[in-house]
């Protein structure tokens, strides 16, 4: 099982699927949020690797062309806490002068826009302003736009993050299982997760070609 100061994940972890569609809703949000601001960003930064999808449907949206990404480490697998926040691949450009907007899929500890926002800064930008389609109420750190805010804290899995995240959870079985029903079962019991038929068989399938 995943463990967090010494408590398994699974006796405590309860998981929410983001649809493809709820991320264009968030992301639409997020646009009329930042238009109603009047802030006009010179580049747009992704996190690496959640913020890919939600930076580049903002930047479709808002008709901005100027997108790049940086790279912070802090979960190792879902649900996992490594002890320490770092940017593995920093910026390389100049941004003197500029106005940034740096875009991620949640904001949960707030550690990895803490260093992300840090490192931006740095670089002497005009301004760094952060975007974010899910922010916690438990985060220490607070974006300047937020899509949706939570107050009860759940592990969100987003379409881009399927296959990580619930393909880790059941690796987790013991003994694993190549059954659908009984996978099915197991995810609904330990995380609250339901997948659609298809979904899990095709994840199932991913995972033993993996393990072969």
């Amino acid at each position: 099982m995943f463990r967090t100061e010494g408590i398994e994940m699974a006796e405590r972890l309860r998981c929410e699927l983001v649809s493809q569609e709820t991320v264009y809703d968030l992301v639409y949000k997020l646009a009329e949020e930042i238009r109603a601001s009047d802030y006009h960003p010179d580049l747009v930064v992704a996190i690496s690797r959640g913020g890919f999808t939600p930076a580049r449907v903002l930047c479709d949206v808002l008709g901005l062309f100027n997108l790049t990404s940086i790279r912070v480490v802090h979960y190792s697998k879902a649900a996992v806490h490594e002890q320490q926040a770092f940017v593995k691949y920093p910026l390389c450009m100049d941004v003197a002068g500029q106005r940034i907007l740096l875009v991620d899929d949640v904001n949960d500890t707030g550690d990895t826009l803490k260093i992300a926002r840090s490192h931006l800064e740095s670089l002497g930008p005009t301004e760094v302003r952060i975007a974010v389609l899910h922010e916690k109420s438990c985060s220490p750190v607070r974006a300047e736009y937020v899509a949706e805010s939570l107050d009860k804290w759940h592990w969100l899995i987003y379409p881009w993050a399927v296959v990580e995240d619930v393909g880790g959870f059941l690796l987790e079985m013991t003994p694993p299982s190549a059954d659908s029903d009984q996978a099915a079962d197991w995810l609904l019991n330990t995380y609250g997760l339901r997948l659609p038929e298809d979904q899990l068989s095709h994840l199932l399938s991913l995972i033993r070609k993996r393990v072969e």
